[in-house]
């Protein structure tokens, strides 16, 4: 038989997995290492394990006793997990940001859950730091994980996360792309793949009010740097003793609206559904794309899975009152959800049964028409098909620019959809857009419709 004794033996040897919509126009190849197979869907699941059973080895808890740790929930469910199995009782500290959907999970688990107030600095009393730390006095036989500083967080990434990235890589990855919160899985991770290899490059995505960035760039804690963000699972108001600074290259901020708008994109065009953070690690990616060529290997690290978002960031009206949702779609946005980006078109001198096989190879109803990198005109399948069915014993040399009709009209990217009206219609079922990199893209009535 094929079993595991327990769901703890489950963790770890989680897939990668290749983007390929949204890294479109990066020339690197980029992976997400896929946390969410582990049991408790995060990637906290490893280091949560890994804190215990240091912590049994040294006698810090004993058969019986009660775990308790402050979380924004992931490493709380890891525990809780492991709580299950080995027979403890939990007690979990969190602030009132984190979604609602990871207090009811777990307490799913049998953890007692306490929601401490965010907007407060981290020696109040009130803090989750604070209320951990003052329980793991008070309750006997206890025993306060505290995965900020305890370094058995960063050892668990160095001792699995790090040397499965390398295998499946075949040692080939260059750069290593996480989310930082407690300096975990980037520093134990990075640490590992850095002594197979020290040019691989690591780099940390923090979120707007976190102290990480500016830190790591002039060595100056800046309490001014602080401020309330809504991103769950990165950055912090607090130095972890798990964050080496050492082992990160870079960081980059993300705000939270990028953060959000990213983690939808996930799971619309890669069909990922994935934590806040994961949404920041890959909007900090494309932040940075210009630093990568077509000879990298990247692997984005994610956290978690979102189905513990679904009442926020997967919430259209959570998004909109926080001004996160346009009310009306741009013409960007239609683009953006098109399956096949690539813009199809034809020269001039083409041939019209050659443009018949193109548009049936590509199953598409019309062609911008080119000329030394011109829009010269436009040709649709009722037009070639008019001309194939009036002429069907000499319709083999017959140039497109004899039948083309004028070329589609061109709009601005940022333009309302509302506004495509003014544009498409029976006579004309598509429009070309302009980025601004000056590459064309084609939108389809069929595009259109898809969107809406």
């Amino acid at each position: 038989m094929d079993y595991k004794n327990n769901i703890l033996e489950t963790i770890g040897n989680t897939p990668l997995i290749k983007l390929n919509r949204i890294t479109a126009d990066i020339p690197a190849q980029v992976f997400i290492k896929f946390e969410t197979f582990n049991p408790g869907h995060s990637i906290k699941d490893r280091m949560a394990v890994k804190m215990l059973e240091d912590a049994e080895k040294r006698g810090d808890i004993k058969p019986g006793g009660t775990i308790i740790e402050c979380t924004s929930g992931n490493t709380g469910m890891g525990l809780a997990l492991a709580a299950c199995v080995k027979g403890y009782r939990c007690i979990f500290t969190t602030t009132d940001k984190q979604s609602k959907e990871k207090v009811d999970v777990l307490k799913a688990v049998g953890a007692e859950v306490i929601v401490c107030p965010t907007n407060v600095e981290p020696e109040d009393p009130r803090s989750y730091y604070s209320v951990a730390a003052r329980l793991s006095k008070e309750i006997p036989n206890s025993y306060w994980c505290n995965q900020y500083d305890n370094l058995s967080n960063r050892q668990a990434h160095y001792e699995s996360t790090g040397p499965e990235i390398w295998r499946q890589t075949d040692g080939k990855i260059t750069h290593l792309v996480v989310g930082v919160g407690t300096g975990g899985t980037i520093s134990g991770t990075g640490r590992y793949l850095k002594e197979q290899n020290p040019n691989i490059k690591c780099w940390g995505i923090d979120t707007y009010g976190s102290v990480f960035k500016k830190y790591k760039e002039t060595g100056i804690f800046d309490p001014k740097e602080i401020y309330p963000y809504i991103t769950e699972g990165i950055g912090e108001d607090i130095l972890p003793k798990n964050v080496d600074f050492d082992i990160i290259d870079l960081f980059e901020k993300v705000t939270d609206k990028d953060g959000a708008l990213m983690a939808r994109r996930l799971a619309r065009e890669e069909g990922m559904l994935l934590g806040y953070s994961a949404g920041s690690a890959v909007a900090g990616l494309l932040q940075l794309k210009d630093q990568l060529t077509e000879d990298d290997i990247v692997v984005v690290v994610i956290h978690d899975h979102g189905s513990r978002y679904v009442g926020k960031i997967y919430n259209d009206d959570w998004m909109r009152e926080r001004g996160f949702l346009e009310t009306e779609l741009k013409v960007k946005d239609i683009l953006a959800q098109k399956r096949e980006k690539n813009f199809i078109s034809i020269q001039k001198t083409e041939t019209v049964r050659n443009v018949f096989h193109l548009m049936k190879e590509n199953d598409i109803s019309q062609l911008p028409v080119m000329d030394n990198g011109n829009i010269v005109g436009s040709i649709t399948e009722s037009a070639v098909l008019g001309y194939l069915l009036e002429n069907p014993l000499n319709n083999t040399e017959k140039q497109v620019e004899t039948i083309m009709s004028e070329p589609f009209p061109v709009v601005n990217a940022d333009m309302p959809s509302s506004q495509l009206s003014k544009y498409i219609g029976r006579k004309i079922p598509a429009v070309i857009v302009q980025d601004t990199a000056g590459s064309y893209h084609i939108l389809t009535q069929y595009d259109i419709i898809q969107a809406m």
